[in-house]
């Protein structure tokens, strides 16, 4: 595996493959990789010729420092996961290769970013886009690689990818989840043994939600239903519980056909997410 972390590097690799009529794909990370990750690994490696992963921890996407510092960071186990994996190259660039001019670019989303993680997180989703923008600039990736843990990002990139029109596929894959239940996330590392088991009650709840619309339930009462079972979670801080169109991110009305549930929580400090279609 080549490590490569300067632009020109990476830039200069990818034409080169890409001149040999080869295809890349690309997983951007921020590291602290988890079997997650490494599903999106074995998919790009059946799709694609050549395939990097991106360890940046971007903080253009931090709308709180602390989040940022805490967040784990786990170079020497990263690379080593990624060999064993036979990446071909791991992308590890600094802040300054990757933002250069210290731009700040404000992108329209046209509407995505407007509930759930949006007005909770301000500023995120423009970091998001900004960063996977430059990514897919230095890398060039025919196809890149996201987890639909982060339905509402996997969505907000396609729409952007697609806006944008950067040539680049944008391949949502399924949530890898513990034998418990719990979303696979490198914020689990944060966690203790007992803050696993109450984040495991996330996916319950949401089965909860899901089983209940099988039985006819209506939208508005699930919704009530769902939100009092997160509520009343010991040690668990319930932060939103949105159901929306799949497709839109608008939310829901009593007689949509599909809802996807989308929440967020804090368990000792830590915020989670998780989705599910459970209409």
């Amino acid at each position: 595996m080549k490590i490569i972390s300067t632009a020109s590097e990476m830039t200069n690799y990818s034409d080169a493959i890409k001149g040999e009529g080869g295809e890349l794909g690309f997983i951007p990370t921020m590291g602290a990789l988890h079997e997650g990750h490494l599903s999106l690994v074995a998919q790009a490696k059946r799709e694609n010729t050549q395939v990097v992963v991106s360890i940046f921890v971007n903080p253009t996407q931090f709308n709180n420092s602390a989040d940022l510092e805490k967040y784990p960071r786990t170079f020497e186990k990263d690379a080593e996961m990624l060999r064993l994996k036979n990446v071909d190259v791991m992308f590890y660039p600094s802040i300054s290769e990757v933002y250069p001019n210290h731009n700040n670019l404000e992108y329209e989303m046209d509407g995505l970013d407007k509930n759930m993680e949006g007005p909770n997180r301000p500023g995120h989703f423009n970091g998001v886009v900004q960063v996977v923008t430059r990514l897919f600039d230095l890398v060039k990736p025919n196809h890149a690689y996201f987890g639909e843990k982060d339905f509402q990002q996997l969505a907000i990139i396609r729409h952007m990818s697609s806006k944008l029109k950067n040539g680049v596929k944008i391949i949502g894959c399924e949530t890898i989840r513990s034998e418990t239940g719990l979303a696979l996330s490198s914020r689990n590392t944060l966690l203790t043994e007992s803050g696993l088991q109450i984040a495991s009650k996330i996916y319950s709840s949401l089965m909860f939600a899901q089983r209940q619309f099988a039985n006819g339930g209506l939208a508005s009462q699930v919704l009530v239903q769902t939100t009092a079972i997160l509520n009343n979670i010991e040690g668990l801080e319930l932060e939103y519980l949105e159901f929306v169109n799949p497709s839109s991110l608008q939310k829901y009305s009593d007689t949509e056909s599909e809802i996807q549930a989308c929440v967020a929580a804090h368990i000792e400090g830590v915020r989670l997410i998780d989705n599910m279609r459970v209409k």
